[in-house]
Formats: structure tokens, sequence, C-alpha cells
């Protein structure tokens, strides 16, 4: 099993600062979200010492349960080392983790929720106990929790306290308190790029971009069918369909290629961040079709880029984004919710708010958040 070890990024950075903490990082499935949040603490904390260890964002059931094995013996000599504190997604199993390495159960972790395993929508393989069982031993481990919404934060009390009604014995009355006690709120943050103000463009029709990872619960076949509903009202449009892509695409995407290939601009996932800057920076609006988002940090970076969102009445975007930037929701029927978002994507282009977003989201801005950052990692 030597060959997984080589996909683990360890990575030391040092400082000149002596009241520096040492801090062991841990990412153990390191999709481009996780990436950008580890690089964001390093970048707003670099006076401190971090060891990272991540694991890549594949094989989703083994990954969450077994990578307090593959750390465990294969990366024992970086856990044995002394930290002051450990920071950790709720991916990790800390629990098993705390117990094969003895000195990690004696300092503080910090556990931060970027997503619940009770919200994520069931898929082939992804509605098993064991993840669910690793986010509640991680929950009940650490010394604080840190989700990034509070949807996220009360659609995960709410699904364990299903989750263990349908336990048959021996679960505690106070579980979900002391769970309760130990949370706190607080976004990944955005990276807010250099912007062409003037935003120079070069297509007459309104441009669109749908920058998501390419998997079933952003809703491909939502974004399809609002495609044809625009086609069929004659509304014209550009299209940057691009995002991240795994093993197993939906044919949904290729169809859209196919059927849409006029209209697109770009297509698949950008490997330069700054061409990916640029196409944001160009488009004039950000689509969400998600039915699964606890944050929605690639509408986040396009609306800081520029962009004027268009996303559902749902998720975690209902304490994000104002009313006139949702369309109505009415997830079990597509075809309903694909003429909502018709309506309001033709609205938002042709009517008083055919502008540039004027959504302040400096909230989510490492300047902005530093400060609460360094009080939930640096405090008591």
């Amino acid at each position: 099993m030597s060959h997984l070890f080589d996909k683990l990024q360890v990575i030391e950075i040092n400082c000149e600062n002596g009241n520096k903490m040492r801090i062991l990082l841990l990412s153990a499935y390191s999709a481009q979200s996780h990436q950008r949040w580890c690089d964001s603490l390093i970048a707003m904390f670099p006076e401190h010492d971090w060891q990272i260890l991540t694991l890549p964002a594949r094989y989703f059931n083994w990954r969450i349960r077994g990578n307090a094995l593959s750390w465990g013996l294969g990366q024992r000599s970086v856990l044995e080392a002394q930290y002051d504190l450990v920071v950790a997604t709720s991916m990790v199993d800390c629990a098993t983790l705390r117990g094969l390495v003895p000195n990690l159960a004696v300092i503080p972790w910090v556990i931060y929720f970027h997503e619940n395993q009770f919200e994520y929508p069931v898929s082939q393989g992804r509605d098993h106990i064991e993840p669910k069982m690793v986010s509640l031993y991680n929950a009940l481990c650490a010394s604080k929790l840190v989700f990034n919404t509070e949807y996220n934060y009360q659609s995960f009390i709410a699904g364990l306290e299903q989750f263990l009604k349908k336990m048959p014995d021996g679960v505690p009355e106070n579980t979900l308190e002391v769970i309760s006690k130990k949370h706190q709120l607080l976004p990944v943050p955005v990276h807010f790029p250099e912007i062409n103000r003037q935003r120079v463009k070069t297509n007459t029709a309104p441009v669109m971009v749908w920058n998501h990872r390419w998997e079933y619960d952003k809703g491909p076949e939502q974004l399809y069918h609002v495609l044809q509903v625009l086609r069929q009202r004659g509304f014209l449009f550009k299209m940057h369909l691009i995002g991240q892509q795994f093993r197993t695409v939906p044919d949904l995407f290729l169809k859209i290629k196919n059927e849409f290939s006029d209209e697109l601009l770009s297509y698949g996932f950008i490997e330069s961040k700054d061409e990916y800057q640029t196409i944001l920076q160009q488009s004039d609006f950000v689509l969400s079709t998600a039915v699964h988002d606890f944050q929605g940090l690639a509408v986040l970076e396009a609306v800081a880029a520029g962009c004027i969102p268009v996303v559902p009445d749902r998720l975690a975007y209902k304490e994000i984004f104002p009313e006139q930037y949702r369309y109505s929701s009415e997830p079990s029927c597509q075809q309903t919710e694909a003429n909502n978002m018709a309506d309001k994507i033709i609205y938002l282009a042709t009517g008083e708010k055919a502008t540039m977003c004027d959504i302040d989201i400096n909230r989510f801005s490492i300047t902005h958040l530093k400060a609460a950052y360094s009080k939930i990692l640096f405090s008591s």
C-alpha cells in the first residue's frame, strides 16, 4: 500500500516570531474548498509553525473511515511530534486518531465542518452509517466545533437527532446538548482578486458562469432544464461551464456540451487560477442549481469578482444572499424550478438590476475574519 502515501502532503511552514505555536493541520479529503481553507489559515497566521497532512479527495467512504489508519501508521513520526494545537476538518476520524497516537489526545482539537454527513443527499455509497458515526464522535471529542454557516449547523443537529432516534438503546439524553455547547460559526474566507471594474465585455449577450463540482448534487440536470427554458424563450446568452471533475462525471454535462455548443465559451476544469479569475470577471451572472451547498464558496468567489448571483431559495444561500437574487425553490418539480430560475435570470438581465452586483461580501474576506479565527484557534 505504499502508493497511497505518495499522495500525502506534508508541509512545514516556519516563521521567525518567537511567540509561535506549533499547529498540526489535518485535511482527510482535500477537495478544492478544503484546500483553500487550509491556505487561508496559513495566510492569516504565518507567524506560527504549521505541519500539514492531507489526503486526496477520492474514494470517499474509504477516506473518511481509513484516514486514521493511513496516518496513524503511515505518518506516525509526524503525528508523534510535539504540537500545541490540532486543527482538523470533519472528514478526519479524530477519535480513532487520538486513540492510535496517545499524545494527540492531550492537546486541544478544533474541528471545522465544511459540510455534514447528515444533510448530504444520498447517492451511491453515500448513505453508510460510518461517515455519520465519524462525525458524531468528532463532535464529542473536539475541544471546539466550527461550522461555516448556520444552515450547516442546524441541519447537522437535526440530522443527528433523527439518526440517534433510530438507535435501539444506549444513547445518552444529553448528547446533542454536549455538542451544541461547543459549536461556533465562522465561514471559509473568500479570495478577493484585483477586479477590473470596467469589466471589458467581448459579448453582447449576457455571460453566465456555472463553476461548481461536476457531481450530481450540484444539480446538472436542473442546469440543463433551465438552459432549455432560456432557449425556448428566445433569451440569448453565452456560458462558461467549468468546475472540478472526478472519476465519474454525470452524463448531463456532455449533453449540455452537445446541445449548447454555440453558447458555451469554455467547458471543463480550468487549471490556471489567473484564467479562472479572468472568466469570473468577464461573466455577468454566476448560477447555482445545487441541492447541496453549505456555504456556496464558488458563488461567493464569483460575486467577489463582480458577478450577479442567481441561486435557489434554499440551503445556505438564504442566509447569505438577499431575496432578490434567489429564485423560488421547487426541488420536487424540476420544470417549475427551471421556469422560476429562468424568470430570475431574465429579470436580472433586463430589468433595473442589470448592473454589477452590489452585495457587500467583505465579511467573508481574510482581513475581516482574521480576528474571529484568532479568537477561536488561540483562546481557551
